[in-house]
């Protein structure tokens, strides 16, 4: 009877440890520029005397930790509260997901709610005019003399004087460095990616660098020559934009099958063979052709 009696206590202390607890995650917002911080707020409530083992924080998928904050716990008479924020941003645009996070409070273990983050890039805006880096402005010292400046004056001279004479020793021409036209976008876009095909075909640990890259020379070259915003687009986006313009049927089933494996790529972790990188490369490179072609 008494070994009966201790096993109902045990089971209503653990019944009412079980309610009592509360484990939530919360961001201070849910959508970000890329690079901007955002603070996830770590809560948990227990009773007191309740053990408990805090999250693990050692990555979180799509995101990297600005700061990790100290943990702070309070007690009172209702039970013990926990806290921690953790800042953290990142460098991948798109639907980002906070997976459930999970500590362990006695022997039970809690999970917080997903978290999703929409990480984009500053809006592009193609008809502002590009602004030059100005010049540096030197702000003199009123403490200085007139000294300083009569020294430096005649140092100038005398260089000047210097080159002056030993170019006059010379007497010999010097060549003129031709201009380098600047490339088109087309001519851009098919250097990178030859580039991108000497390096041979990616490891599996370089997948994700290479399909970053080869998503990134179609991106620039759509943004360069068909002027439509690309950078900030996801890679549905990019291709909702070109359908637009009624491109052959078979070379976009092919560009979106590939931008499709470059997504699953850089998010699912997926790993594509020799033979599917290169049709998927040969795609992204006949798209270029057929877009440039279009105008």
């Amino acid at each position: 009877m008494k070994t009966a009696l201790l096993w109902f206590i045990a089971l209503f202390s653990t019944l009412g440890l079980n309610a009592q607890v509360l484990v939530k995650a919360s961001v201070d917002k849910d959508a970000i520029l890329i690079g901007e911080p955002v603070k996830l707020l770590l809560d948990a409530r227990m009773p007191l005397g309740a053990q408990i083992s805090w999250f693990t924080l050692d990555s979180i998928p799509a995101f990297e930790f600005l700061e990790k904050g100290k943990v702070d716990t309070i007690e009172g008479v209702d039970g013990k509260k926990i806290q921690q924020v953790v800042t953290i941003t990142s460098y991948d645009s798109g639907y980002r997901v906070i997976p459930p996070l999970t500590l362990k409070v006695g022997n039970t273990i809690y999970a917080t709610d997903s978290i999703g983050i929409n990480v984009s890039y500053t809006p592009y805006n193609p008809d502002a005019d590009y602004r030059d880096i100005k010049e540096i402005i030197e702000v003199p010292n009123p403490s200085a003399g007139a000294i300083p400046w009569i020294i430096g004056v005649v140092t100038l001279l005398s260089l000047i004087a210097i080159v002056w004479l030993l170019m006059a020793k010379k007497k010999k021409d010097i060549p003129i460095a031709e201009k380098v036209p600047e490339l088109t976008p087309y001519e851009e876009a098919l250097n990178a990616l030859d580039a991108l095909k000497q390096k041979g075909w990616p490891a599996p640990a370089e997948s994700k660098f290479f399909y970053t890259q080869l998503n990134d020379v179609l991106r620039v070259f759509v943004m360069r020559k068909l002027r439509i915003s690309s950078l900030e687009k996801t890679n549905d986006e990019l291709t909702r934009a070109l359908v637009t313009l009624k491109p052959d049927a078979e070379q976009f089933t092919q560009l979106a099958q590939a931008l499709q494996i470059a997504d699953f790529v850089k998010f699912a972790k997926y790993t594509p063979g020799d033979t599917e990188n290169e049709q998927n490369f040969n795609s992204i490179r006949s798209a270029i052709t057929t877009l440039n072609n279009l105008t």
